[in-house]
């Protein structure tokens, strides 16, 4: 059960986080807005976010297998362009921020296929999803499992 409903208790803030969704929708092409929340609600270990971008991504029609293939993507790259490869390789750093994540060379990699407004809205479509996944975890929300979201 959810310790809270932020978009309840906490309106503003949750505002200000859907105002960040809503830009980074727009600022970066749906199938890879979907590759990039699926990779980082992995690494993060988002079950509800994962079971929801999974979701979302099979309805915009992005293969099962693709999907599948991104908990793993450095070692599945024939299922991914080079430009979603640039960006799976940025969100896995920015994700994992330390001294050593961000380098020149995954920026440069990025910067080769995107100029400079997309990296700025793939940073900034990374870092909501990484919001996002802090909200659902320290909220314990679970992915809905019921008539209108089963198992199959």
């Amino acid at each position: 059960m959810t310790r809270i409903d932020m978009a309840r208790t906490n309106k503003l803030g949750y505002a200000a986080v859907l105002g960040m969704e809503a830009y980074s929708r727009k600022s970066v092409e749906p199938r890879l807005y979907e590759l990039i929340k699926l990779r980082a609600s992995i690494l993060n270990g988002c079950g509800f976010c994962v079971d929801m971008h999974a979701t979302e991504g099979a309805k915009r029609g992005i293969p099962q297998r693709t999907l599948h293939a991104v908990g793993a993507w450095q070692h599945a790259k024939g299922f991914f362009d080079a430009r979603e490869l640039a960006a799976l390789a940025l969100t896995d750093a920015v994700t994992q921020l330390g001294p050593e994540t961000v380098t020149d060379e995954i920026w440069n990699t990025a910067a080769q296929h995107f100029d400079d407004g997309e990296l700025g809205g793939l940073v900034m479509a990374i870092c909501t999803i990484n919001v996002w996944n802090r909200i659902a975890i320290a909220t314990e929300m679970a992915p809905p499992i019921d008539d209108k979201h089963p198992i199959v």
